[in-house]
């Protein structure tokens, strides 16, 4: 009898958890809003439901459409990903009250690990460090100031429901903390529908450190190593390494110890992860469980060769994990590629993919492809690039490489800064904490250049290729004038700077001594003057890839 898994989820970590199923000879189910409708998931399901418009609320959030699209697909499993409904306790009863599984932990366990007052009073009745902080049930603002003043400045107000960092605010002075609690509330309950707070003590460019968790309902756990995720930008993990660098063994041990205890006083089964911070000292205090599957998860994966997403499935059948001893076996980093901002802020960027070129040598794990938008509903995370090396310099090096190697036009993304931030000293020596972006931002993000010779001519030869039609012998031939051989010009604005450009030939083009020829075989390859380079036209913008910058014409 095959089993039929329904992914509750969209883009790369669906793909990620078919790519498993079918391994498994699972029948796999996707379910999709119209603006995914033509998005590569949906494609590489064997069933595909659409369950309503393009708002998450409307759709992924839905627990009802889901149901139905579950019960209309007769599925046995279903897998929450990550986000969405990943963590909701009302869909993981939900789900078991429609007959099927729920590919993660009980209800019961999000509920108590989901609120973030009860998961410390867990870690405290397991006898695992918490920060000092304010959880009471009293949210007046004088019992906040009356807490901060005992435990000390500087503070971190947070929601007490959600995670991502939303919502939390650093307070340094006394007199700020009437403000942010107030600014707090609002993000809170518009996110969250719960407005609780609590405080915590603020340590000063702590690591984050996390510990993933593996347990089956016959009462075994595993802990697969730590992951160190503090090179962080608006509190959002954007690197991620394991094993942890700057950890000694004695702390390894002792954490692990730790996530362990949590997980069994939680009555915790399958796969998720307890965080940690860890201060300049080396003392470590628990901050929250993410009873769910990680974004960064493939670096477990390489370091102790294990299919995490199989395991999962396998927990939720009942199944008694089977690990032999593992053991970790070199090193694994990923970075995430979001189509972003980064000048502004890391404000999320739309737009529909013109051009990307994946590199090779590393794992890509990604939820679009070439012609896929990218579009304001959901989080813009375009793909996770993850390098295994048999140390951490060798990975480090591939990553870098990679990199380097990849293209992206069409949509703004945040490649320069990840070329840039893995090429950082800091980095490189292992040296990040949560702080490391913002005050490192200016060297992370320097000015970018104006844009050379070289990216006007590739931009110029990319309208006229494109405006030949095949089919028209005259207009095939290229732009031309009597007399004067072939010729066209093309006007081009960088910023609120305008150029004409004025090309010779039908391919080879020429400008100046700049010779921009086209691959045959890819069409926004190119080569200007025998380098590299790519460029592609997304409406009245054209966009160049040349020498590791992106420019936009």
């Amino acid at each position: 009898m095959v089993t039929t898994l329904l992914v509750a989820n969209r883009g790369e970590i669906a793909r990620r958890i078919f790519r498993t199923a079918r391994r498994m000879n699972m029948r796999t189910v996707a379910v999709y809003s119209d603006a995914d409708a033509n998005e590569p998931f949906v494609r590489e399901a064997d069933v595909a439901l659409r369950i309503g418009p393009p708002p998450a609320a409307e759709s992924y959030l839905d627990i009802e459409r889901v149901i139905t699209a579950a019960r209309e697909a007769e599925a046995d499993l279903v897998h929450p990903g990550y986000g969405f409904l990943a963590e909701s306790p009302q869909f993981a009863r939900a789900v078991a009250g429609a007959g099927m599984r729920f590919v993660g932990p009980s209800a019961e366990v999000l509920a108590s690990l989901g609120d973030k007052v009860r998961a410390k009073a867990l870690a405290q009745r397991a006898r695992v460090p918490v920060l000092p902080g304010y959880m009471d049930a009293d949210q007046r603002d004088e019992a906040f100031i009356a807490a901060a003043t005992r435990i000390g400045y500087p503070v971190m107000v947070k929601p007490v429901a959600g995670g991502g960092g939303i919502g939390m605010l650093r307070v340094r002075e006394p007199s700020a903390l009437q403000d942010a609690l107030a600014k707090s509330r609002r993000i809170a309950s518009a996110s969250f529908g719960d407005e609780r707070l609590m405080l915590e003590k603020l340590v000063e460019r702590p690591r984050h450190v996390e510990v993933q968790l593996l347990a089956d309902t016959h009462g075994q756990i595993f802990a697969l190593g730590e992951r160190d995720c503090s090179t962080q930008r608006r509190h959002q993990k954007i690197l991620e390494e394991t094993p942890a660098p700057s950890l000694e063994d004695a702390q390894r041990k002792a954490i692990a110890e730790a996530a362990i205890a949590i997980a069994r006083e939680a009555k915790y089964t399958n796969a998720g992860t307890a965080e940690f911070i860890v201060d300049a000292k080396g003392r470590f205090a628990f901050l929250e469980v993410n009873a769910r599957l990680q974004v960064e998860h493939p670096v477990t994966e390489l370091v102790w060769d294990i299919d995490l997403v199989e395991q999962q499935l396998r927990v939720a059948m009942g199944e008694r994990l089977s690990l032999r001893e593992p053991a970790p076996r070199g090193h694994a980093i990923e970075v995430r590629l979001y189509a972003e901002d980064v000048e502004g802020g890391f404000l999320p960027a739309t737009g529909r993919i013109a051009h990307i070129r994946w590199p090779e040598g590393i794992r890509v794990d990604a939820g679009y492809e070439e012609g896929s938008t990218v579009t304001r509903h959901y989080d813009p995370l375009i793909a996770r690039l993850i390098a295994h090396g048999p140390h951490r310099k060798l990975a480090l090096a591939k990553l870098c490489e990679a990199l380097a190697q990849m293209e992206v036009l069409g949509v703004r993304t945040n490649l320069r800064f990840l070329r840039a931030l893995t090429a950082h000293d800091g980095i490189q020596k292992g040296k990040s904490d949560t702080e490391f972006v913002k005050r490192s931002f200016e060297e992370l993000v320097p000015e970018r250049p104006a844009a050379p010779d070289e990216a006007y001519v590739l931009a110029a030869a990319t309208v006229i290729a494109g405006a030949r039609n095949p089919r028209d012998p005259w207009t095939s031939l290229g732009p031309w004038r009597l007399g004067e051989g072939y010729a066209s010009t093309v006007t081009l604005r960088e910023g609120d700077a305008e150029r004409m450009v004025r090309l010779t030939g039908r391919g080879p083009y020429e400008l100046d001594g700049h010779v921009a020829v086209r691959s045959q075989a890819e069409p926004h390859e190119w080569t200007i003057d025998a380098y590299p380079a790519a460029a592609a036209r997304e409406g009245t913008m054209c966009w160049v890839g040349l020498q590791g910058e992106t420019y936009e014409l």
